[in-house]
């Protein structure tokens, strides 16, 4: 047979390479396409830098606490484990006013940065007019870098726009460590827009700590910038 009639070796690994490639090429541009195909919808390139707390936390607070405790192991350091939001809202469920639980599931999105969960009743209260199964508040857990965003949300802006702040209560800590403290309007978050507020609406807020004394815990938080009041100067 002639050299010229003979067809060329193709070699399997290589097609199936190229093969694999275009596949991932075609993926691509579906997924792009998905998102808009330009170049102002894309992601950016690089991803959003930590948080200023956990900096702060590994940098400051860890060797302040290891000092003030006398921690010899890392681990042992007490540490922000989770934030924990909730809104009670079983008075205008009560009365027949669903429209305030989807207004403040839009306010406590816009607070947290992330979607609550409808909390509902365990048991059914006569005198409260409450049935199992109803949807009386919702709560908001956030962990990790949404948890120190909020963290210094809270101190930077919340707690400044207070009427007549003079500090949070030292004593509201648990065994544990675990501190609670409440708001008791939702516009002290500059997020919510006071402008479309049509009821005011109170808040529970837990920050969680892996403290084992509530010394520990409040040192934490201190650390933090925590606004705490002075029990002496109190009149």
């Amino acid at each position: 047979m002639a050299e010229k009639d003979k067809k060329p070796k193709i070699d399997p690994e290589k097609a199936k390479a190229e093969a694999a490639a275009r596949k991932a090429a075609k993926a691509k541009a579906a997924a792009e396409a998905e998102q808009g195909g330009g170049d102002d919808d894309k992601a950016p390139a690089t991803p959003a830098p930590p948080a200023r707390l956990i900096a702060h936390y590994r940098e400051k607070v860890v060797p302040a606490l290891q000092q003030k405790f006398g921690y010899t192991n890392i681990m042992a350091v007490p540490r922000l484990e989770k934030v924990v939001i909730s809104m009670g809202l079983g008075k205008a469920v009560t009365s027949g006013e669903k429209g305030k639980m989807e207004q403040a599931e839009k306010e406590l999105a816009v607070i947290a940065g992330q979607k609550p969960v409808r909390c509902k009743a365990k048991k059914s209260v006569a005198n409260f007019k409450v049935r199992e199964g109803m949807e009386t508040g919702l709560k908001v857990t956030l962990r990790g870098q949404r948890m120190y965003e909020f963290l210094d949300r809270l101190i930077t802006l919340a707690f400044p726009r207070v009427k007549d702040f003079r500090g949070v209560s030292p004593k509201g800590f648990d065994k544990n460590g675990n501190y609670n403290f409440g708001f008791t309007e939702q516009t002290v978050f500059p997020e919510v827009d006071s402008a479309a507020v049509t009821f005011q609406q109170g808040m529970n807020i837990t920050m969680v700590t892996s403290a084992r004394t509530p010394d520990e815990g409040r040192e934490l938080l201190k650390q933090f910038g925590f606004p705490f009041s002075d029990p002496a100067n109190k009149q």
